[in-house]
């Protein structure tokens, strides 16, 4: 009886952790459905990361909970003595082959994360290369815009993320667009590379990489790219219009999906954007953005507060 009672806080600690995974399966398409969102992309976008974020910690804190278990009654001193021995090179001692399969998954969960991140931002970063390298090939610079102009007539707009981002546009483009579109279209590009945009999708598509059968994974892959499209659109109409911008964005709907590595302006969603545009952003809600991030701020509370509790408590 009183062992059971001693574990309890440890299976209350691992529920904590896990409670973000579990919803996340609910949370995703919901929040991927939601009209508001288009209306509040920033918040919306921070939701997403913080789900994203509460998720990993929750699934690692958990295995970390069951493991340490046994080596302290009290939590979190378990996960405290865990580090401790690890550090003095004691190892696994004390812990049974349950405590020890949990914590190996927690160390493969972390493993298989960075791996899959730090692939997918080494394949960005060929990507971008390449593209500037073709970019460098066959477009020419034009000090008037700041951007490179290729010589194909079919009308081309996007920019190339990265260390030496390049903005990228068409004679098609010049010769379709008037002078207020242009402008329109540039400052979308430029939002989209001031922001690192891409800095932004990237933890998504590794999320997406390291499990493509997980739901949640797959809607804010889908999600994240139209609320990065739509911060860039809000920055361009605040400084050149929204009926310039989505003229812009019809003009060069026609064009084909944007290559690797680059984000183009007709890129995802681009008649719902038109449409946001035209109508209008309609009046927001003051409580809608806080609440959205109280929410992201709530879920990760918990898997954050489990993982720092021992350096909280200061035990020596």
């Amino acid at each position: 009886m009183r062992s059971g009672l001693a574990m309890m806080p440890w299976l209350i600690a691992a529920g904590v952790c896990l409670l973000p995974l579990l919803l996340g399966g609910r949370i995703a398409p919901v929040l991927a459905r939601a009209g508001w969102t288009r209306q509040h992309p920033r918040a919306a976008l921070a939701l997403w990361q913080a789900a994203g974020l509460a998720s990993g910690l929750g699934a690692v804190g958990a295995g970390l909970a069951v493991a340490a278990a046994p080596l302290a009654a009290a939590f979190p001193h378990g996960m405290h003595a865990l580090g401790r021995q690890l550090l003095a090179g004691r190892g696994v001692a004390g812990l049974g082959p349950t405590h020890i399969a949990a914590l190996l998954c927690s160390v493969g969960l972390v493993c298989w994360l960075l791996a899959n991140t730090v692939g997918t931002l080494l394949k960005t970063a060929a990507d971008q290369r390449r593209q500037r390298l073709l970019v460098d090939l066959v477009a020419d610079h034009s000090s008037e815009h700041d951007a490179y102009v290729l010589p194909s007539r079919e009308p081309v707009a996007y920019c190339v993320p990265g260390s030496e981002p390049r903005i990228v546009l068409s004679r098609g483009t010049l010769d379709v667009l008037d002078h207020g579109q242009l402008q329109a279209v540039l400052a979308h590009e430029r939002a989209h590379l001031h922001g690192r945009h891409d800095l932004l999708l990237l933890p998504f598509i590794a999320l997406a990489h390291a499990f493509p059968w997980l739901p949640a994974a797959r809607h804010a892959r889908d999600a994240v790219p139209v609320l990065l499209e739509l911060l860039a659109d809000d920055q361009a109409r605040r400084a050149h219009g929204s009926l310039e911008l989505a003229q812009a964005i019809v003009h060069m709907s026609a064009r084909p999906e944007s290559a690797p590595g680059t984000m183009a302006l007709a890129g995802p969603a681009a008649a719902e954007r038109v449409e946001r545009l035209l109508t209008g952003v309609r009046s927001r809600s003051r409580w809608v953005s806080p609440a959205a991030y109280l929410v992201g701020g709530l879920l990760l509370s918990g898997p954050i507060a489990i993982l720092l509790a021992p350096v909280w408590c200061g035990i020596p």
